[in-house]
């Protein structure tokens, strides 16, 4: 009895030392409900390479997804090509990996996705115009037109006397 006592202080004593956990910032947060998303290996179709840690990647059926990897890959800009690896045929955030050839060339690099996002049409255009791979289309203003009937009337100055 005086051991099961023991165990339970101990447990609880435990229990109460944990640190409450912190609120997930936005990031996480979408990168949980993003978790979801994931690309059919098959049909992916190519990629372009925003920076070093964010890629657009088009599948069949004219779907493109935002895929974020979980640190910067440096020489994935120059790098020829990109491998999806997966331990399924489905490549998901958190499971599955980029292979490519680093800066040197010599050997593969391989790091982890950490999100995975279905885009729409607006939200890859955006993507595109955030990381300076596509001009915002500016509309311009119509030039200014002359209004009839606005003609001024001068007034005689001697007749104001």
């Amino acid at each position: 009895m005086l051991k099961q006592l023991l165990i339970v202080f101990s447990l609880s004593s435990l229990v109460a030392c944990a640190a409450p956990g912190e609120a997930p910032d936005a990031d996480e947060s979408e990168a949980r409900n993003s978790r979801d998303d994931c690309i059919h290996q098959p049909s992916i179709r190519g990629y372009s390479v925003l920076d070093e840690q964010n890629l657009i990647v088009t599948a069949g059926g004219r779907r493109t997804y935002h895929v974020v990897l979980s640190r910067r890959a440096h020489g994935l800009r120059s790098s020829w090509g990109i491998v999806f690896d997966a331990p399924t045929s489905r490549v998901c955030s958190g499971f599955s990996e980029v292979k490519f050839r680093g800066d040197m060339g010599d050997r593969i690099e391989a790091i982890r996705i950490r999100n995975i996002r279905l885009l729409t049409p607006e939200d890859e255009e955006s993507l595109l115009i955030k990381f300076g791979k596509k001009e915002p289309e500016i509309k311009q203003t119509p030039a200014p037109q002359e209004v009839e009937g606005a003609d001024v009337e001068e007034l005689d100055p001697a007749a104001s006397e």
